[in-house]
């Protein structure tokens, strides 16, 4: 059983410009260090940005604008704490306690991120969906979208069990990392995706747990102190590496947090860097 999100989910847009606002850092420095929090809805965002990056009010308004068509913007900007700071300092080290978990994706995980490619395709509105092949049930809750329409192309689906509705964030406040169950799956821990740098372990470590599970075909599961050197044998330069041959792959942060983990690039190019 498994619910995914699309783009234009309001919490999905917050991934996306914290995403975007992560990449402007990476446009400035090669290895920026930089933690952004998202929350937009009705008309308003607030953005907070702990960077040593310097990324304008005028940068970020563009991207709230195209991303979200907001333009009543509070954003407020933070050096670094200098002690995680000097933690980065010379060589990549581990930039946060915590545990990762990386499970390969099932048959039906892998199904409902196809279908809900193909809608978003057409409908490119908030929307998200459940597949439950236990219970034989699928489940499309998707806005701006006419039932008989939905009905026709999915006769077989729950379409919309309240009616048609309009979504977006006049309707539903978005904030980021709200969603990792959609972009995770079953590797879902505490660490958030979206809005960091590569030295943070919420990224890279989650990136090289979830390519080296599809790999092996089992659970992978890591834990790591801010300032190890190594994880799971590995130099953490290293993983800082592989996840960003992954964003890379993506074609950016923006484009990672549109469907995260579960839509992202095809594992299995990566798999020669997992050793």
């Amino acid at each position: 059983m498994i619910e995914i999100v699309n783009p234009s989910h309001p919490d999905k847009v917050a991934d996306r410009i914290a995403g975007a606002i992560v990449d402007l850092a990476y446009e400035k420095q090669y290895n920026p260090k930089i933690a952004v929090e998202v929350l937009i809805g009705h008309g308003f965002a607030t953005v907070i940005a702990e960077t040593n990056a310097h990324i304008t009010r005028t940068e970020v308004k563009e991207v709230v604008h195209r991303l979200a068509n907001i333009d009543k913007i509070k954003y407020i900007r933070v050096p670094q704490d200098q002690h995680l700071a000097n933690n980065q300092s010379g060589q990549f080290r581990c930039g946060d306690n915590g545990i990762f978990k990386g499970v390969p994706l099932t048959t039906e995980e892998k199904e409902l991120r196809a279908i809900a490619k193909v809608i978003y395709r057409k409908y490119k509105c908030d929307g998200k969906y459940i597949l439950d092949d236990k219970n034989d049930r699928l489940i499309i809750c998707q806005s701006n979208a006419r039932n008989i329409d939905l009905i026709a192309e999915w006769p077989f689906a729950e379409v919309n069990p309240l009616g048609e509705w309009t979504g977006g964030s006049d309707v539903d406040s978005g904030a980021t990392n709200r969603k990792l169950g959609s972009d995770m799956a079953r590797s879902v821990t505490g660490g958030g995706l979206h809005g960091k740098d590569l030295s943070k372990a919420d990224v890279s470590v989650n990136i090289y747990a979830f390519l080296k599970a599809q790999k092996e075909n089992r659970p992978v599961e890591l834990c790591c102190a801010i300032g190890d050197e190594y994880i799971d044998d590995k130099c953490y330069g290293e993983i800082v590496a592989i996840a960003r041959s992954y964003i890379k792959e993506c074609g950016g942060f923006e484009k990672f947090a549109e469907w995260g983990l579960v839509g992202g690039p095809e594992p299995s190019k990566f798999f020669d860097l997992i050793k």
